[in-house]
């Protein structure tokens, strides 16, 4: 399998070069040059299977020169009870008769990055060894939360390799703020940026295609690569979850095999609603992928109207990881609905960068709909989902994950479709505990660390093992630049 990037620049290279590169030279995304073909026969014989033989099995097609022991071993090594609380990995809950609840959040972070960001380390390391990589490899990330979390913990102490992490300084959680800060590894660093998360990744996305930076760091015997879902191997892992999703809902009797599902996905970046496209091209039977947003709707209005419009104010939100008005993601999506045709994709992000929006025309925006639906949650709305999950199911759900209940009841009152549907679960309630706790009516006068214990009380739900005690864990890293410093911080931090 051959990789080729989005805007058309350089030649087709492997899945091993393309995970160590990151991003193209031309500011592209990789992307396969075909998808992978998975038979009826071959989900069937997904169902009894473990996850990490579901996982084993979906990605030697997209890694094809990985061997079929290096890839066991990044399963492996990834996916085990030592580090997710959940034998099945990713689990799927019964809300209701037509609601299922994918459990994302199983693993060492609470986060569902962790489904990507525990692999993707062993990909890179196998991947500079088959690529003959001398140079020490950079990862270099924006994060709205949860990424960058889970990438430090992934890449923590990493042989070859250091991690440079930048979030949003007020626009996290406190509580994923202190997974940050508090990160223990003599390859990591992390800052904060005085601005949202646009800002933050636009800044990232510079350094990555600077060329002074560049040329420095290749007088060093540096590389970059990234850890975001601009990298393919941090988008691939995700597209297992998907099929385990349905091989589960056989399994557990709750379809009868062959018969189509729906997923419902709270997304800012696109890469986790990506990925369930990939799988239904690939022949998982979906009948719809319901993408959706909270305030920051841009993605819904791109739906709807077919133009990708980021000219609005940035609204901060209980869901903060989908505060986002620039989603990368899309690129790689824009890119097959065109037929991919990398002379109009550069020239929309080209109008995206220099005007602010793009219009893809009315033949992409009619195969856009044609498998996606969009809507939106206001914060209200979001608190107010929390209380009636619980109020109804017993079930707790954090802010992202009732930001994709609220509109999937949308979605079921606006098209009448009661086809069978899971619900993308993204993080644990606990790791946005203030939000929830305020959706339940507590006193939420106390610090998120205080009410991790109160939430656990209110509900009978332990405090996941990777959020105890952050509070008493020392700061390791606490400065703070401006997002016009960005580049500035990184030579200083690689001494350029």
């Amino acid at each position: 399998m051959l990789y080729e990037s989005t805007r058309g620049g350089g030649e087709a290279i492997t899945s091993a070069e393309a995970i160590k590169r990151g991003i193209a030279a031309d500011g592209g995304l990789y992307v396969p040059r075909e998808y992978v073909k998975i038979s009826p026969e071959e989900i069937q014989a997904l169902i009894p299977m473990s996850y990490q033989e579901r996982a084993k099995f979906i990605l030697k097609g997209y890694l094809d020169d990985f061997t079929p022991d290096e890839l066991s071993d990044c399963v492996d090594k990834a996916y085990n009870t030592r580090k997710f609380s959940s034998e099945d990995i990713a689990p799927v809950a019964l809300l209701n008769d037509s609601l299922n609840i994918l459990e994302l959040w199983r693993g060492p972070t609470c986060a569902f990055k962790d489904m990507a960001l525990q692999i993707l380390p062993h990909f890179l390391v196998k991947a500079m060894r088959k690529t003959g990589e001398k140079d020490e490899i950079v990862i270099l990330v924006a994060t709205s939360g949860d990424t960058g979390k889970a990438a430090l913990e992934g890449f923590a102490d990493v042989e070859g390799t250091r991690i440079i992490v930048f979030y949003p300084e007020n626009g996290v959680s406190e509580v994923q703020k202190r997974q940050m800060v508090t990160q223990e590894g003599n390859n990591v660093l992390v800052f904060g940026v005085e601005g949202n998360f646009d800002d933050t990744q636009t800044g990232v996305k510079q350094i990555f295609t600077d060329e002074t930076v560049l040329a420095k760091m290749k007088e060093k015997g540096l590389k970059f690569s990234s850890a975001n879902s601009i990298n393919w191997g941090r988008l691939v892992p995700q597209i297992v979850y998907y099929f385990s999703a349905y091989a589960d809902m056989v399994k557990q009797g709750r379809i009868t095999f062959g018969e189509k599902i729906n997923f419902v996905v709270p997304t800012g970046n696109f890469g986790n609603i990506l990925a369930g496209y990939y799988a239904m091209k690939m022949g998982l039977p979906v009948n719809r992928m319901i993408c959706a947003s909270n305030d920051n709707k841009v993605l819904t209005d791109f739906i709807h109207t077919g133009v990708y419009d980021r000219r609005r104010d940035f609204v901060r939100t209980v869901s903060p990881s989908m505060d986002i008005l620039i989603s990368s993601n899309l690129e790689r999506l824009i890119y097959e609905l065109s037929g991919r045709d990398a002379e109009r994709v550069s020239r929309w992000m080209a109008q995206l960068r220099n005007e602010g929006c793009y219009d893809v025309g009315p033949a992409v925006h009619r195969l856009l709909n044609e498998h996606f639906w969009g809507g939106w949650s206001n914060q209200e709305e979001t608190l107010k989902t929390i209380e009636c999950v619980y109020r109804d199911y017993g079930y707790v759900c954090d802010t992202h994950t009732a930001v994709g209940i609220d509109v999937y009841d949308k979605y079921v009152i606006t098209t009448g479709d009661l086809t069978p549907t899971v619900m993308v679960s993204t993080a644990s309630p606990f790791k946005f505990n203030a939000s929830v706790c305020k959706a339940l009516s507590m006193d939420c006068n106390d610090d998120e660390f205080v009410l991790l214990k109160k939430l656990s009380e209110k509900t009978g739900l332990p405090v996941p093992d990777g959020l105890k005690d952050l509070e008493s864990k020392p700061v390791r890293h606490n400065r703070v630049c401006r997002k016009d410093q960005m580049k500035d911080v990184v030579m200083e931090a690689l001494g350029l």
